[in-house]
């Protein structure tokens, strides 16, 4: 299904933690009706403590404030910020509290993994940051990731995509008096010249609508493909895709995480190198913080921003959030802040660089290639994808 792009928005981009936590600040201390916060992880560390206390300071001036955090990313949460956010008025819910470590059964591989925030129904921001320090350790630049703040009628189905998630995981927590919701009036008037969607991955009628976007631009493709993400392990469609754009003379530039944050995965990925090099793909890994982008350029007009990455957790499991982009002066300022990722802290691979590894190094890979598909597989979800 295509993406259902609606004119009329003004699209700002936000690099990093440093342009993202003082915006969603400011917008939830400007707030007068209605604020609705999904995140992954919602962290007591300083950041965590700051957006707290500004969603306590709404609630408490009559401010209607809805959290919604997921039970694995945010497991600490309902101990630690979740009882002084709910005693200044502030409803929470939590996305699948329980987690049994000893199961791989789908529903506990299904996570929230969305970062969205609507206030007042006219403003919103959506992307891949989570409440969290955006300082991995002291002295190290911050996590390169991105957001953005819309405004204009894209805010119409943000809005209620938040409300309809709300409902259904109230109903799931057998909180059905948070049901009732007196929604505050939608103002998504044009405001800007930007053409763009929102889009979801659920289990529902959207299993595929980010991945089906992508794979329809990676397909018209005619000059360059520009994508970052933390997380690369693209099912056969997708690697297929990008390839095939290689072949016909796309340029197609990945850039990857190069430090170790989640082993498994960070590994399972580096399996794919030797086929994605040896199609004309260029690889680079950025070494300079942790990347956490989920992000792509295209022919230097599509863009995406949002939550979702490239593999088979967000694409076929999690519930993910992504704007797409059709603009060439957003494209543009994302692909130009890329291009500074990689000049200040990338390095290319190249084919023998995979190749002289030690074999060690290279089984390490295709067993945690091996082990992520077997995970797949035992959810449910095996097959060509």
């Amino acid at each position: 299904m295509r993406a259902e792009l609606l004119p009329g928005n003004r699209i700002t981009l936000l690099e990093t933690g440093s342009a993202y936590f003082p915006a969603l600040c400011e917008a939830i201390d400007a707030a007068t009706h209605e604020i609705h916060l999904e995140t992954y992880i919602f962290e007591d560390d300083d950041t965590g403590r700051l957006i707290a206390a500004a969603l306590s300071r709404a609630a408490n001036r009559g401010v209607k404030v809805r959290v919604l955090v997921d039970g694995f990313g945010a497991r600490e949460f309902p101990m630690k910020l979740m009882p002084a956010l709910e005693a200044s008025g502030v409803q929470v819910l939590v996305y699948r509290r329980k987690i049994s470590p000893l199961t791989l059964r789908r529903h506990r591989l299904r996570r929230l993994h969305r970062k969205v925030v609507v206030v007042d129904a006219r403003l919103a921001f959506v992307g891949g940051i989570n409440i969290i320090d955006d300082v991995h350790a002291t002295g190290q630049p911050p996590r390169y990731d991105y957001a953005v703040r819309v405004e204009g009628p894209l805010i119409a189905p943000i809005h209620a995509s938040a409300h309809q998630l709300w409902k259904l995981v109230a109903w799931a927590n057998f909180r059905h008096r948070l049901r009732a919701l007196v929604h505050a009036p939608v103002i998504a008037e044009p405001c800007g010249g930007v053409r763009a969607a929102f889009l979801v991955r659920d289990n529902f009628r959207h299993r595929r609508d980010i991945e089906e976007a992508y794979l329809d631009a990676i397909d018209e493709a005619k000059e360059e493909i520009f994508l970052a993400n933390a997380y690369f392990l693209p099912g056969i469609r997708f690697r297929h895709a990008l390839m095939d754009a290689a072949q016909r003379g796309v340029r197609v530039t990945v850039l990857l995480q190069g430090r170790v944050e989640y082993l498994l995965l960070h590994y399972a990925s580096k399996a794919l190198y030797d086929a994605l090099l040896g199609a004309g793909i260029h690889i680079f890994e950025y070494h300079l913080s942790f990347l956490h982008a989920k992000v792509a350029v295209i022919d230097g007009k599509w863009a995406t921003v949002g939550s979702s990455n490239i593999d088979p957790f967000s694409l076929l499991l999690a519930r993910e959030a992504n704007i797409v982009v059709s603009d060439e002066a957003f494209a543009t300022g994302l692909r130009a802040s890329l291009e500074t990722a990689i000049d200040g802290g990338a390095k290319e691979l190249k084919r023998e660089d995979w190749r002289d590894k030690p074999w060690l190094h290279r089984l390490a890979s295709w067993m945690a290639y091996g082990l992520v598909r077997l995970m797949i597989g035992i959810a449910g979800y095996g097959g060509k994808h």
